[in-house]
């Protein structure tokens, strides 16, 4: 896939986590481990986050520190995962589609990753 093609597909995908964080938060909330605190300003924070990075990737000039911002958010959300597979431990089938997300983390990662290092 080409670099822009690669990194404005990113940006619609953080563009919509992003809005939908802020506009229907309690989605979000019960992700949030407890030891981090309240969950809404996590959530809040997270979908800002998640529109900068998207408005980064979008633009040529600061396409590359998009890719940055969009690599430490993916590591940034694996406390989200933890906390689903710890939420449905009890739950087989909800616990199978929780641990089954967590894999999709990587090939975002790995085209993060390709975004941020791209010349």
């Amino acid at each position: 896939m080409p670099k822009d093609v690669r990194a404005l597909v990113m940006a619609a995908g953080m563009t919509g986590t992003g809005v939908f964080h802020l506009v229907r938060p309690q989605a979000y909330d019960w992700m949030i481990p407890p030891e981090l605190g309240p969950a809404r300003p996590w959530v809040l924070g997270s979908g800002v986050a998640e529109l900068v990075t998207a408005g980064l990737l979008a633009a040529p000039a600061t396409r590359r520190a998009g890719g940055w911002a969009a690599v430490g958010l993916l590591l940034g959300v694996l406390p989200a995962h933890a906390q689903t597979l710890r939420v449905f431990r009890h739950r087989p089938g909800k616990l199978a589609v929780a641990a089954a997300r967590i894999p999709f983390q990587v090939p975002m990662l790995q085209a993060a990753l390709r975004v941020a290092r791209a010349r």
